[in-house]
């Protein structure tokens, strides 16, 4: 499957990592419909390492699940999940075990592919670890993406090899529908800057077909879960998924949708930050202004319909007040015309400028713009 726009959706590793179960599943489910996910667009469930027996079964040699956590099977658990209206996703690694330990599908690549589509699977997400030293990571990748176009479902490939390999440089050649480009985010403000801020440069592989996934979003966790790690504030919070969303990184929501809290779940719903990163046109995101050792930058990113996305961030640990020059962007002032503003964060009306533009931004915050180019 080559999507059109990053994928959205829930992932259990963050919040749950080996305590997933059958009731749980079902219940996540439940809440993604009734908690409107699945409507803003959050449509994957997919269910991450730890789901299956320690072994492979004896006979069949095909990867199982779990007997206790997932009793009645995985194709029970995949028909709930699409009598939901969700879509269902699943797990393995490129490797002979993957990142905890269970069974690899290394050298089983299309037995376990036709597995996952029996089970009715619409995603898988593919890790990298226990490969053999001599195995090479692009062929790896392009053989479980032959192995899912020949089990006779149309299955997303989520390619997880943390940007080793220069994987940005052959991923699209696998058929990979996004790819991870990073190590594990934790719950903390430093884990998710410094991941954002390694792959702006690399957003210019990132777009319509195979996207650049900077990792499941922590948002709403508030230091709870298998990634907890200090927690962060919900300003905090905010940014994090601001700067997700500009990148046009997939939106994997990591946090226990079942207890979202009200802000978490006004914030990851927001209609013109979804517009930001769902926009059709796919663009790459770009710098447009710079100070402060690249903590306080300015991106914009050209939307579909004429408008512009205007991204001010203050990742430092102190306040300040941010501009930047519209020449910067794009617009001398010689035009003769200037920038009409919307808030992101609330749909305000936040006027028309000209020249450039200058705010006051709290450590750790930021502000997002959607822009219409107007006389003036």
């Amino acid at each position: 499957m080559y999507p059109k726009k990053p994928p959205m959706g829930f992932n259990t590793w963050n919040t749950f990592g080996e305590n997933i179960n059958d009731e749980m599943i079902r219940q996540t489910a439940d809440a993604m419909v009734e908690k409107g996910l699945l409507a803003a667009g959050y449509e994957y469930l997919v269910i991450d390492d730890c789901w299956s027996e320690r072994k492979r079964d004896a006979v069949t040699d095909k990867i199982v699940p779990d007997k206790n956590k997932f009793p009645k099977g995985m194709k029970a658990v995949s028909d709930y999940v699409h009598s939901k209206g969700l879509k269902f996703g699943m797990y393995s690694c490129a490797g002979v075990r993957t990142c905890a330990d269970y069974p690899g599908s290394y050298d089983h690549e299309f037995l376990d592919a036709k597995t996952f589509a029996e089970y009715g699977a619409d995603f898988l997400k593919y890790d990298f670890c226990y490969k053999p030293e001599h195995a090479h990571g692009p062929l790896l990748y392009r053989r479980i993406s032959m192995a899912l176009q020949s089990s006779g479902r149309d299955i997303l490939l989520s390619a997880c090899n943390w940007g080793c390999d220069d994987v940005h440089d052959w991923i699209r050649s696998t058929g990979a529908g996004m790819f991870r480009s990073t190590g594990d985010i934790s719950d903390n403000f430093v884990s998710f800057r410094d991941i954002f801020l390694s792959q702006v440069d690399n957003l210019k592989c990132s777009g319509y077909g195979c996207f650049n996934d900077i990792d499941m979003l922590t948002v709403g966790m508030h230091n709870r879960g298998n990634v907890a790690a200090a927690g962060c504030s919900d300003l905090e919070y905010r940014t994090e998924f601001a700067l997700w969303c500009m990148a046009g990184a997939p939106l994997m929501l990591g946090c226990d949708v079942c207890s979202i809290d009200d802000t978490t779940l006004k914030l990851v719903t927001n209609p013109y930050l979804l517009r930001i990163n769902q926009d059709a046109a796919c663009r790459q995101m770009f710098t447009v202004h710079s100070e402060c050792d690249n903590l306080r930058n300015v991106y914009a990113r050209l939307l579909s319909e004429n408008e512009i996305a205007i991204l001010m961030t203050n990742l430092a640990d102190d306040d300040c007040r941010l501009w930047f020059p519209f020449d910067e962007l794009g617009l001398p002032v010689s035009a003769g015309k200037g920038l009409h503003l919307t808030d992101a964060f609330t749909g305000a009306d936040a006027g028309v400028v000209k020249e450039y533009h200058y705010i006051p931004l709290k450590a750790h915050d930021c502000a997002v713009y959607l822009a219409k180019v107007v006389e003036v």
